[in-house]
């Protein structure tokens, strides 16, 4: 889905076109878009709203209407916003006609997207503080607030970071890109790292983020600019995708694993396999295969029990 970059790159695109213009027409043609709020009462909120101001909070698009109106959007795993397409998207769920003549569509093949309209600054910062954690590439986001939020935790690290509720906009591919640069393995416990890897990891994630605003997003799947393109980040990964390639720090084989339910691709020279990691139900779970000269000791056999075992089972 969009993350980050994604939704900053549609946002950068977009302030232009939008920000000061008048919506002069809405449709809204899925009501799975507004729920619970019936799409006949969002059209009429949004039909004559000026945008003030379009701006970014995570992975949501919050646009700031007049009236203290706030219409907050996420476009999910396959939703684009384009800006007077041609020809019509097979897929549109929203379309928004503005004064200056242009047309914004939201086409959703999934269906998974949102639009949620809300009164007041208020409404809108709870909604959003519910939903979204820290905001990477702020003074906020350092290594001694998320040195506060791993302790304890035993998810693997990339489950801890693609909690949207913890570290707000990182989803699977920021998440590789950035365990590769920290150089810590993802199914390292949350609460096991360190001071200086929280820094590495802080850094990991800020230089992953920039790198894709920097080349206008990933198009893997879906993800497309506002005119159709697609982004290039997908050509400067490091590590995401690249499974069977060699590493390009060390050299040795990139492999994929499954964490958190995700793919998952890593370099088992840079970054280092945890001796112990968190089962899937959070406890203790299996050790990781010992190294040659470490294994721990067989245990002797048990003896055969003999006649005076047997008598004191008895008595």
């Amino acid at each position: 889905m969009p993350e980050l970059p994604e939704v900053e790159t549609i946002r950068r695109q977009l302030v232009p076109h939008v920000e000061g213009r008048t919506i002069t027409g809405a449709e809204v043609l899925d009501p799975r878009w507004t729920m619970p709020e019936a799409p006949h009462t969002v059209e009429r909120e949004l039909r004559g709203a000026v945008v003030e101001r379009l701006h970014r909070s995570g992975k949501y698009l919050v646009w700031e209407l007049s009236g203290d109106r706030h219409l907050l959007t996420h476009l999910r795993m396959t939703g684009a916003l384009l800006f007077d397409p041609d020809p019509q998207p097979a897929h549109a769920r929203v379309r928004l006609q503005l004064d200056s003549g242009h047309l914004l569509v939201l086409d959703d093949p999934r269906r998974f997207g949102t639009g949620h309209l809300v009164h007041g600054a208020t409404a809108r910062d709870a909604y959003l503080h519910s939903r979204i954690g820290v905001e990477p590439l702020t003074p906020e986001f350092n290594a001694a607030h998320l040195f506060r939020l791993t302790r304890g935790r035993r998810a693997p690290i990339k489950a801890f970071v693609l909690d949207q509720r913890r570290i707000a906009g990182v989803g699977n591919i920021y998440a590789d890109e950035a365990l590769f640069r920290a150089r810590i393995h993802p199914l390292r416990p949350a609460g096991r790292l360190k001071r200086v890897e929280l820094e590495r990891l802080r850094e990991g994630i800020e230089a992953a983020l920039q790198a894709g605003i920097d080349a206008k997003g990933a198009s893997i799947d879906d993800f497309r600019h506002i005119d159709g393109a697609r982004g290039a980040f997908q050509d400067r990964f490091l590590i995401h995708r690249r499974a069977g390639e060699p590493c390009p720090r060390c050299g040795g084989q990139v492999i994929r694993l499954v964490v958190a339910g995700r793919g998952t691709y890593v370099c088992e020279r840079c970054q280092r396999r945890p001796r112990r990691v968190a089962s899937p139900t959070g406890g203790a779970g299996e050790r990781a295969p010992a190294r040659a000269g470490l294994l721990a000791p067989t245990p002797p056999p048990a003896r055969p029990a003999g006649r005076r075992d047997r008598r004191r089972a008895t008595r």
